[in-house]
């Protein structure tokens, strides 16, 4: 869990395997309708994204298959489904040209990052296009060429 004090983020969970498979073209910033033991598991840091994506219906953004634990000290009565559609708090504006962007050019929303910002909990949502497996060896080859370079430049 990183924390940066500067801007008062504490990031909770990196979905880093987005990025591989997918191109981000935009990203947007979101809020989540949670409940009480949501928020202190995610607190604690218990978040997978990796699954997770999100899809826009009757006007409303959702996200699905995010994994959130449930909270250790409640009881089974007071906790909740980790997996269960959670609602993405944006503005109508965002939301129109997101539905425009994904039913026009068929673009997926993915969520990239989920954390702290000033006690309330964020998600990082990225509008990615799909890679190709090609697209994805260029890019480490690309990576290793940075690295093979860094080395050099760190020897000499």
């Amino acid at each position: 869990m990183a924390k940066d004090s500067s801007n008062g983020y504490k990031i909770v969970s990196d979905n880093r395997q987005a990025r591989y498979r997918y191109e981000i073209l935009d990203t947007y910033e979101a809020g989540i309708e949670l409940k009480g033991t949501e928020v202190k598991s995610i607190r604690l840091g218990r978040v997978n994204l990796r699954d997770g994506y999100a899809l826009i219906r009757n006007n409303e953004a959702w996200l699905h298959n995010v994994h959130i634990s449930p909270y250790d000290t409640a009881s089974e009565y007071f906790n909740h489904d980790p997996r269960r559609t959670r609602k993405l708090l944006l503005h109508r504006e965002e939301i129109r040209k997101l539905i425009g962007k994904v039913e026009e050019r068929g673009l997926t929303l993915v969520p990239l990052k989920m954390y702290l910002k000033n006690g309330w909990v964020k998600v990082t949502i990225g509008l990615g296009k799909g890679k190709k497996l090609h697209d994805k060896r260029e890019d480490l080859k690309k990576k290793q060429e940075k690295r093979e370079i860094a080395r050099m430049m760190k020897r000499y």
